[in-house]
């Protein structure tokens, strides 16, 4: 009977072994896990809450933050959370294109493009979040509030904030802009 059950789990009867192994489109990182309470009537009912990181290595990076009665719950729920948030960045030579300033709730961050072969020059929750990114060399400084989250949600606004090299050396300046507006009125 044994011989038969470890025939049709595959080998040595594990169930793993037989399932197809697929390259994982996004790499996820769990950056933080709190516990939670809420008070009810008969006392304080527990769950947990995680804040996920997810990204594909190059362009692409989403953050999620959700709720579960444990603690498996709570990361693969903020997991689908962040993968339905997913934004793309500006990289330009393994680095950011322009230095970007951005407030979040409490949260200030502070990203800079660094040189080659300066790495990256973060902490927390942040080296995290640009971790999982192409970004190999990146400056950082976060200042105001210490709350991770908060913290993760200003470093996605100001990825998102980016604006492609190649855009902001073709933009318009203001006085192209009044000059043509000028023969417009003429």
């Amino acid at each position: 009977m044994s011989e038969d059950n470890s025939r049709s789990n595959g080998r040595n009867g594990n169930r793993r072994e037989q399932m197809p192994t697929e390259p994982k489109e996004y790499e996820e990182l769990v950056i933080n896990i709190d516990r939670v309470a809420r008070v009810v009537k008969g006392g304080r009912r527990f769950r947990f809450k995680a804040l996920v990181v997810v990204g594909n290595g190059k362009t692409k990076v989403g953050v999620g933050v959700a709720k579960g009665a444990d603690v498996q719950a709570a990361i693969a729920k903020a997991t689908d959370v962040a993968k339905k948030h997913i934004v793309n960045i500006a990289i330009s030579n393994d680095t950011i294109p322009h230095d970007i300033e951005i407030r979040f709730s409490g949260a200030q961050i502070m990203l800079k493009p660094a040189a080659p072969g300066t790495g990256i020059i973060a902490g927390g929750a942040v080296r995290t979040i640009i971790g999982v990114t192409g970004i190999k060399n990146l400056l950082t400084k976060s200042l105001g509030s210490t709350n991770k989250v908060n913290i993760a949600y200003a470093v996605i606004e100001a990825l998102k904030a980016l604006v492609p090299r190649e855009e902001w050396l073709n933009a318009p300046t203001k006085k192209a802009v009044s000059e043509k507006s000028a023969k417009v009125e003429e």
